[in-house]
């Protein structure tokens, strides 16, 4: 495997800083994006009701008092045991939502799969932000992720009991919901794979392929809980 270049500190804080300095540009640029967003139009939708932990709700319920809802559509194989691997991979980052919370916006996971197998997998992860099945409503295929169609976020917002849509995203758009990338993208090896520009001799690997398999995210969860109840 091949290194970056070894050069004396002065040299590599000079290098350092013309790079953080095209970084505050990328980061300027995100922030205008983001204000344009916030200025895009808005589009009503529903009725609709989804199954959740205490049975049938309204979509404004999804809300859960809040003015703000961002949805994570979870890609669903019926009857399968192991779920998509990048849907296991991207929700196994959502730790607390308290911070979500205090900005009045509420996450959930929706998926079409039926609420039983749903549920299941939410719990075999240890995973505890609200979940939804869409098995028996058309949200799912009119949000842009129905029965064997794709994963994807969504923004809405809320007018008393009218729900309006702000956004949608899918495919890479919805990498800022993890931390992984932004991780790996700091590091002298990226992503290991083959579509970044990456000096030659570093380590490279197919695309998608690497995310481990479901049961390694739900034997940490298993192991964690034991180091917990071992600390009291």
């Amino acid at each position: 495997m091949s290194l970056p270049q070894i050069t004396d500190h002065d040299t590599w804080a000079s290098a350092l800083a013309e790079h953080r300095a095209r970084e505050k540009e990328v980061t300027r640029r995100v922030d205008a994006l983001a204000a344009d967003r916030r200025r895009l139009p808005m589009v009503e939708v529903g009725p609709y009701t989804l199954r959740g932990e205490h049975g049938e709700v309204d979509l404004a319920e999804v809300f859960e008092g809040r003015g703000q809802l961002i949805t994570y559509h979870f890609m669903w194989n019926p009857g399968a045991r192991d779920q998509c691997g990048g849907c296991t991979f991207f929700t196994s980052h959502i730790g607390t939502l308290e911070p979500l919370h205090s900005k009045d916006t509420t996450f959930a996971v929706v998926t079409v799969g039926p609420w039983e197998e749903a549920v299941a997998y939410r719990d075999r992860f240890g995973w505890t932000m609200p979940w939804y099945s869409s098995a028996d409503s058309p949200f799912g295929a009119d949000m842009g992720a129905g029965p064997g169609g794709g994963f994807g976020l969504n923004v809405f917002v809320r007018d008393g009991d009218r729900v309006f849509r702000t956004y949608h995203t899918s495919g890479r758009g919805s990498e800022p919901f993890t931390n992984t990338w932004a991780l790996l993208d700091l590091t002298p090896n990226g992503r290991r794979e083959p579509w970044q520009d990456t000096p030659q001799g570093r380590p490279q690997e197919p695309p998608y392929y690497w995310w481990p398999e479901p049961e390694r995210y739900a034997a940490e969860y298993r192991d964690n809980q034991e180091v917990r109840a071992k600390r009291g």
